[in-house]
């Protein structure tokens, strides 16, 4: 199976804080399958550190106001440009991100509000029917399988 990760969940230190978001349960999840890790963020041009963003009316704003859609977008092009030309069977993404949440993403007040929507890149996932799981959301083993 090809399964495209949030780069940050593999211990990529691409976080808008400059750190990283490993997940150990992913990591065990992906292990034996074909990974493809992307952090769409830095694809489009955006440095590690950076001022956090989220999404206001369509819009990516970073906390200081200033609109960094155009770096989200092109970043999220260029990540969905790799997940169909490695034919990904899977997405698994960082929740609540402005590029990556599946199933809900900050509100666009910076006050930790959370609602429901997708982020740019995990949007246009869904919209081309690529199946997306929130890190939080993998399918957990039976009781006496290997994960």
């Amino acid at each position: 199976m090809r399964i495209l990760v949030s780069a940050c969940l593999l211990g990529e230190n691409c976080k808008y804080s400059g750190g990283n978001n490993y997940d150990p349960a992913v990591a065990d999840y992906v292990r034996g399958q074909q990974v493809i890790p992307v952090c769409p963020e830095v694809l489009g041009g955006l440095p590690t550190p950076r001022c956090p963003a989220e999404i206001r009316q369509g819009v990516v704003i970073n906390r200081e106001g200033v609109s960094v859609d155009r770096e989200f977008r092109a970043g999220a092009a260029k990540a969905f440009a790799i997940a169909t030309q490695q034919q990904a069977d899977l997405a698994i993404l960082q929740p609540r991100s402005p590029s990556c949440g599946a199933k809900e993403i900050y509100d666009g007040s910076f006050s930790g509000r959370k609602i429901p929507g997708q982020g740019v890149f995990a949007k246009m996932l869904l919209d081309a029917g690529i199946p997306v799981l929130d890190a939080g959301e993998l399918p957990q083993p039976e009781k006496g399988e290997e994960p």
